[in-house]
């Protein structure tokens, strides 16, 4: 079997929490992984008819009304593969960040300019981190490494909004004591 994607390994730990339509496999990243590893419906759907070829997952036609649907579970094969992929070390980190790479470039911008990228950046962060404690009031049921993860949002956040004050003071202080 080729490797999966990363996708593929998101549905099947989804479908490890329970049988799930591929609407309920995207609401749930919607709501939990897509703060760290996104999916969309045009990956979800084309990804889970892989998944079923490959035997790692079993489709059940469960039509409600009149409305089409299909459950999904894990084979036997699939919470192998599930397992197996968890055990193994996690490959390099690839960070994409538009602000980083906006601040990056942004000696090319007039001063104040520049300083109204990290600004932003912090505003970003504080809607970030505000969302995270929204989630975590209702986190308090969530398994023990769903509330790590979500720790380590919280954390990343703050850590996000005290750097860019921290830099903001920084150059404006260079920047006072220049003119």
């Amino acid at each position: 079997m080729e490797s999966l994607s990363g996708t593929g390994y998101v549905i099947l730990g989804m479908l490890a929490l329970g049988v799930r339509t591929g609407y309920d496999i995207k609401a749930g990243v919607d709501q939990s992984t897509r703060f760290f590893w996104a999916a969309s419906y045009g990956q979800i759907y084309p990804e889970l008819r892989r998944l079923e070829e490959a035997g790692l997952v079993e489709g059940k036609s469960s039509p409600t009304g009149a409305r089409k649907r299909k459950e999904y579970e894990l084979t036997a094969s699939g919470r192998a593969e599930l397992l197996r992929w968890l055990e193994a070390p996690p490959s390099m980190p690839e960070l994409r960040d538009e602000s980083l790479l906006k601040l990056f470039f942004a000696d090319a911008l007039p001063r104040e300019k520049a300083v109204q990228q990290l600004r932003m950046r912090r505003a970003g962060h504080e809607e970030f981190l505000a969302l995270l404690r929204e989630i975590e009031t209702r986190a308090v049921d969530d398994p023990a490494f769903v509330n790590l993860v979500l720790g380590y949002g919280i954390a990343y956040a703050e850590f996000n909004v005290a750097w860019c004050r921290e830099q903001e003071a920084r150059l404006l202080e260079t920047a006072e004591a220049a003119a």
